[in-house]
């Protein structure tokens, strides 16, 4: 199988373009993806659900393409549900179980650092459906302690909900720790696993969730493919009403091709982690530290874990400069920053906020994330363009 930057040729998204640092953000899609769907747009157009000869190779592709997704993750096909957003997966999850747990008050945890589609839902949840929702802190490596999970779970908790991997400094999760202590009570656990996913092992089964976000533009498949891993006997609240698709959870006629980008995806990636890729995209990701620790001493400080991330994923801060202005004078860089733009003023992240890192740091800090297609000479030239913009400022 392939690495980053390997035996494959380069995509030609990125060919002429800035070094692309910004796989957190979005993936390209791999033309292999590209190239099995390309048949679901043009030849094979049957609805799946009819009952004639069109139908049947459609059926058969989103039948391939559901066991492909539970494949990666240690589910049965039949547990996989088909959405068309992160976010949506996120809302099925959580209002989901909200709905259909009865109760008038129903208890939800979360946590601080968590993606917005999770944290908006429980706002949502809170004013619309009446539901209780206690948002945990998280230590300065931005993971949360079990213990604080275990003094906020109550009879009426009915659902915890914690990322697998952050998508800002790569903090992987205690998920299954966090998942055991909710069953303790009775709660059901979702894990939003869009950044997880594809880049390091995921199994449901070792991790013990119940309900599983995965996401298609995260993991070199097009964006508006996603799912949702229910355990079966999970009683979910539709997210949308109507002829009974994916198990009456979210009805309308279902996209194939994008289906089978999905699990073509989940395919590949299934082949890159069984090849040890993860440990190649790692010292990539090493490198880049390594080389702007060393020309620019005492000024890089790493935001988050150390050892405990994801493989692709290096958030720092710079002593002396601001993230975006950095990554405006170092333009041959396609990076995130660790701030945000509102009217002209930047603001720290929310995620390195609820860290306790220093307000000046956070808006210093950059998202370097790599991937399929970085390769050595894009960390020299990525190292060499920050170190001078932040020798210059």
């Amino acid at each position: 199988m392939t690495g980053p930057g390997g035996d494959f040729p380069p995509h030609p998204g990125l060919a002429g373009g800035p070094v692309y640092l910004d796989y957190n953000a979005t993936t390209p899609v791999d033309p292999r993806v590209a190239r099995a769907m390309l048949p679901y747009l043009t030849d094979f157009f049957g609805n799946p659900s009819s009952s004639h000869p069109y139908a049947e190779t459609p059926r058969r592709a989103l039948a391939e393409a559901r066991e492909q997704l539970a494949d990666l993750i240690g589910a049965r096909p039949a547990e996989v549900v088909f959405t068309s957003t992160g976010s949506e997966a996120d809302m099925l999850a959580l209002r989901g179980v909200v709905l259909a747990s009865g109760l008038p008050h129903p208890h939800v945890i979360t946590q601080a650092t968590e993606h917005p589609a999770v944290l908006e839902t429980c706002h949502a949840l809170e004013r619309l459906h009446d539901a209780r929702v206690t948002v945990l802190p998280v230590d300065r490596n931005g993971l949360v302690e079990p213990a604080a999970l275990a003094a906020a779970l109550t009879e009426d908790t009915v659902l915890m909900s914690a990322m697998a991997a952050n998508n800002e400094t790569g903090a992987l999760q205690p998920v299954a720790e966090l998942a055991a202590l909710a069953h303790e009570y009775g709660s059901l656990f979702h894990c939003d696993a869009a950044q997880a996913v594809g880049k390091i092992p995921v199994d449901v089964q070792a991790l013990g969730v119940d309900l599983l976000t995965i996401v298609g533009h995260k993991m070199y498949a097009p964006k508006g493919a996603a799912a949702l891993y229910v355990r079966d006997g999970v009683q979910l609240e539709p997210v949308v009403y109507g002829g009974g698709q994916e198990r009456g959870l979210r009805a309308g006629t279902e996209n194939v091709a994008l289906a089978v980008a999905l699990g073509t995806a989940a395919r590949i990636a299934a082949a890159e982690l069984a090849d040890g890729v993860p440990t190649r995209v790692a010292a990539l990701r090493d490198d880049l530290h390594q080389r702007l620790t060393a020309a620019l001493p005492g000024r890089v400080h790493l935001n988050g874990p150390e050892k405990n991330r994801l493989p692709n994923t290096l958030n720092v801060s710079i002593d002396g400069v601001l993230g975006h202005e950095l990554l405006a004078a170092a333009n041959q860089i396609a990076a995130s920053t660790g701030s945000a733009c509102h009217s002209g003023t930047h603001t720290p992240s929310p995620v390195l906020t609820a860290m306790d890192v220093d307000p000046a740091r956070a808006l210093g800090a950059l998202r370097l994330s790599v991937g399929r297609w970085t390769t050595p000479g894009d960390i020299e030239t990525a190292a060499t363009a920050l170190t001078r913009a932040a020798a210059a400022q």
